[in-house]
């Protein structure tokens, strides 16, 4: 069994704050969806609220379902995240997925249910228990405002301690397009794990799909990540 420092997670929140306040970033934590869907009509106008997160579709509340945003310290909004406690009952992730996929396509796109799928592995046949799904994740700013200060894995490894605390995550997952993926994206929010080609969305009368990574996140994994030492948080809080 790995044992980690029982004070990981208070050591790593209280350096990232130290970091956010001197990069002039204020976190907000909150679980009203519709006040959610005010900010995002701020920041991101054209930008449709995933499925998974729409109040209109589910009941988005205290228990199940909370929001990041972030802003600068010009007041502006610079970083949206979303985070739900899948209802998965007694099923694996990839049973759940199997039966739901079409319910995480994404947003604003005219996708055809009937030749996209979902194809699980290994690690999704195997992820049980208290899932918590990450989505909505933006990082805005002006051109060149946050290149260069490693803020996407301190926002990262953040919505991972807040789905441990807020709904007792024993795994985080979420969906990466290929592109984003291969780029290493997903390492620098924190994943340690991804599995390709878990799914492919075709478009209406377009040939092509587009594949989408699937990464995750155990609890034991995020404890971990918070106990390593981080460069940005060493190098920013100095």
């Amino acid at each position: 069994m790995a044992l980690y420092g029982f004070d990981a997670e208070d050591r790593f929140e209280a350096s990232s704050r130290d970091v956010l306040e001197k990069l002039g970033i204020r976190l907000t934590i909150g679980h009203d969806f519709e006040e959610y869907l005010g900010y995002l009509a701020q920041a991101r106008p054209d930008h449709r609220i995933g499925d998974p997160f729409n109040p209109d579709t589910h009941d988005m509340n205290h228990n199940n379902s909370a929001w990041i945003v972030g802003h600068d310290s010009q007041g502006r909004i610079m970083h949206t995240q979303a985070l739900r406690l899948l209802p998965t009952g007694n099923d694996s992730v990839s049973e759940f997925f199997r039966q739901n996929f079409h319910g995480f396509a994404p947003s604003e796109m005219d996708i055809d249910y009937g030749r996209s799928r979902y194809k699980p592995g290994p690690g999704a046949k195997r992820i049980k228990g208290r899932v918590v799904y990450s989505g909505e994740t933006w990082v805005g700013g002006e051109p060149g405002q946050f290149r260069g200060t490693g803020i996407s894995s301190i926002l990262g490894r953040c919505a991972m301690l807040a789905a441990i605390k807020e709904f007792g995550a024993e795994y985080v997952i979420g969906f990466m397009t290929r592109p984003v993926a291969y780029k290493g994206f997903c390492l620098r929010m924190g994943f340690m794990h991804a599995e390709p080609l878990a799914l492919r969305w075709y478009l209406k009368n377009q040939p092509d799909a587009m594949e989408a990574v699937m990464v995750y996140m155990s609890d034991e994994d995020i404890r971990f990540l918070l106990d390593l030492p981080s460069a940005e948080l060493e190098t920013l809080a100095a």
